[in-house]
């Protein structure tokens, strides 16, 4: 963990931007309402968060909103019954929105589909017969591997249509990692593409699944599902491979929809964390299904009328909630592209948000940094006057960044709502509204009903400005209910740090208004463009290299993906024997990694070293590393602990 002075060292803001009266007189939840939400949920948190459920279908009412009887695992909404499904899609096709635009696509190539919602139930109805006829059913898991194409949003709500757990792993891992997250969830059916488009080239998702499956154990993945987006050749192999057309061709366009009780899983997502191996998250129907819809009609402050571009992919937990399921619970509009965000040139996100009339904009910091090192010559040649609001999400997003997307995006009349949350939290926790003051880089106030706190390593609150580590004192509908298969790591990376309260592995601090500020991790975990992956992670796989004898990866700053990775490696003395000199071993390291981890890793330097400062147990001394890096003041103590 940082050293008291690093959480002492964090940035002060001193701009705030009003919100316009227009924006207050037409918002959802006018400040009477939030003031009065804000009170009901600390009065009466259960009370609050049943009203949040009742503005949803149910088949069945709860007999209880929080049973915490085996607190950390909590239950929501116990006794109730429903299906996600229905609320984000088959309410739909019987009042005003059935005919409503749902879903837009921009494929890379300039390609668009459109769905109704009537268009889409339909499609979700046909795959989810066709699941069933492949034999999954309750309680299944389906793997998902696919890139953002319709086919994606279809098979993620037809899976949980029919009751199955959906395992989504990002498009951009490695084989060997597809492999693993596979096994772990045993999953019965992949779902992939034979490829897709990025930056003008042509992905190819096949060869991947197909060396994936080479390893799989038992009867894993029987069954291939292939999405035809490329049309490019592949090895289909029978019978295992079945595209997605042929089985949709014969299927009904209606289809029942599994009666879950509110606590059954919904998905799995893959996250790191700092013991190795990346554990899989699990979301469950009824909790998720209140915070993912109450945060998104409330923070978004969603109207009719509004077309949601979130430029997530469906495979993170951003996809997950503000892509997919927040926005078809709401009944709003929701665009996804396909491809680069600068290709063929740095104005095609602005392109898009024109073309579609795009009104809320929701994108990472990441993102941000990209489109300002090209200057605002792109923006200012498209119209973006349909937006107004924008979003970001992932990582901190500094005071710098947050002013060029204000002026140069929103036109300085776009409310810039910087949201934190996480894979665990599967909602919105600290944001702004549309009617708050905002502070160009923070992430705003807790919203009602979440118990944020900042506070020192032994569970202290500290007072306000000073840093400390991000908790949640509370519990939350939109919570995780556990890992999968790992109870041990739940209860110690989660609920077992910081006394009586949920640790975020951030560190943050809370001004005198009660704004947070959120600085960066904690904990062993880098966030790299907004995914997070965890150096233990990284070294395992570099340990795998037969010339790699020990490895430790800190995170060092990058202008544009906000953190990359730097690895410090104890190489085998026989590498001379093989590469000519350090550089040479460098690149096959980076060769290496990428295959077993896919491109999402950005490894910026490999030091060669004769050995790695450690703890007296043992640990190796990361913080030591990082100081050394940064140029920072550490003194190193052999009988220190990280």
């Amino acid at each position: 963990m940082p050293t008291p002075a690093t959480l002492d060292a964090l940035l002060v803001e001193e701009r705030v931007f009003r919100p316009a009266p227009a924006t207050v007189i037409e918002a959802n939840v006018k400040p009477a309402e939030l003031a009065e939400a804000y009170r009901l949920a600390e009065a009466d948190p259960c009370a609050y968060w049943e009203q949040a459920a009742l503005e949803l279908e149910w088949h069945r009412k709860w007999d209880a909103v929080l049973d915490d009887s085996r607190a950390p695992h909590y239950r929501w909404f116990p006794g109730a019954r429903g299906n996600i499904v229905h609320n984000a899609l088959d309410r739909h096709v019987h009042i005003w929105t059935k005919n409503k635009l749902a879903l837009i696509w921009e494929g890379e190539a300039g390609d668009c589909r459109k769905f109704t919602y009537f268009e889409l139930y339909r499609e979700v109805n046909r795959f989810a017969c066709a699941l069933r006829a492949l034999g999954v059913s309750r309680g299944d898991r389906v793997c998902l591997y696919m890139p953002p194409v319709p086919e994606t949003v279809v098979a993620m709500l037809a899976t949980a249509k029919i009751g199955a757990v959906h395992v989504f792993v990002f498009a951009g891992y490695s084989a060997k990692f597809l492999r693993e997250r596979i096994n772990d969830a045993e999953a019965k059916v992949l779902v992939t593409a034979d490829g897709f488009y990025r930056g003008g080239r042509c992905i190819n998702l096949k060869t991947v699944v197909d060396e994936a499956l080479e390893g799989v154990r038992g009867d894993a993945a029987e069954t291939v599902v292939v999405v035809r987006r490329t049309g490019d050749d592949i090895d289909m192999r029978e019978p295992r491979d079945l595209y997605y057309h042929d089985l949709l061709r014969q299927e009904s366009p209606e289809a029942a929809t599994e009666i879950m009780e509110a606590g059954e899983p919904l998905f799995w997502l893959p996250t790191s964390g700092t013991t190795g191996r990346p554990k899989s998250v699990v979301h469950d129907h009824g909790g998720y299904m209140v915070g993912a819809h109450h945060t998104f009609r409330t923070v978004f402050d969603i109207k009719p009328t509004d077309i949601h571009f979130c430029t997530a992919d469906p495979g993170w937990i951003t996809g997950h909630t503000y892509g997919v399921y927040g926005p078809l619970l709401t009944g709003a509009t929701v665009i996804l592209y396909e491809g680069h965000p600068l290709y063929p040139q740095a104005d095609r996100l602005p392109a898009i948000i024109e073309r579609y009339g795009a009104t809320i904009f929701y994108a990472t910091p990441t993102l941000v940094r990209m489109l300002m090192r090209y200057g605002p010559q792109y923006p200012k040649k498209r119209d973006l006057s349909t937006l107004r609001l924008l979003g970001s999400v992932g990582e901190p997003l500094s005071p710098e960044a947050w002013m060029w997307f204000y002026k140069h995006i929103g036109r300085s009349n776009c409310p810039v709502l910087d949201t934190w949350w996480q894979t665990e939290t599967g909602m919105a926790m600290l944001s702004p509204m549309p009617i708050s003051v905002l502070k160009p880089g923070s992430v705003g106030k807790a919203l009602p009903g979440v118990a944020a706190d900042v506070v020192d390593a032994a569970g202290a609150p500290v007072p306000p400005g000073q840093g400390g580590f991000l908790v949640l004192r509370k519990p939350w509908p939109g919570m995780f209910s556990g890992l999968a298969g790992d109870e041990e790591g739940y209860r110690e990376a989660y609920w077992e740090k910081i006394p009586g309260a949920y640790f975020a592995g951030d560190v943050a601090r809370r001004d005198e208004d009660g704004y947070y500020w959120i600085q960066g991790r904690a904990d062993d975990v880098l966030n790299i463009a907004g995914h997070r992956l965890g150096t233990a992670e990284i070294e395992a796989a570099l340990c795998a290299h037969r010339f790699v004898a020990e490895a430790a990866v800190i995170g060092v700053p990058d202008k544009i993906k906000g953190e990359v990775a730097k690895a410090f490696v104890v190489a085998d003395p026989a590498w001379t024997g093989a590469f000519p000199d350090a550089d040479a071993l460098a690149a096959d390291l980076r060769g290496h990694l990428r295959r077993e981890l896919g491109p999402i890793v950005i490894l910026r330097g490999v030091e060669l070293r004769e050995t790695l400062p450690r703890t007296r147990s043992g640990k190796i001394l990361r913080r030591a590393l990082r100081a050394e890096e940064l140029g920072e003041p550490y003194e190193y103590r052999s009988d220190a602990e990280e």
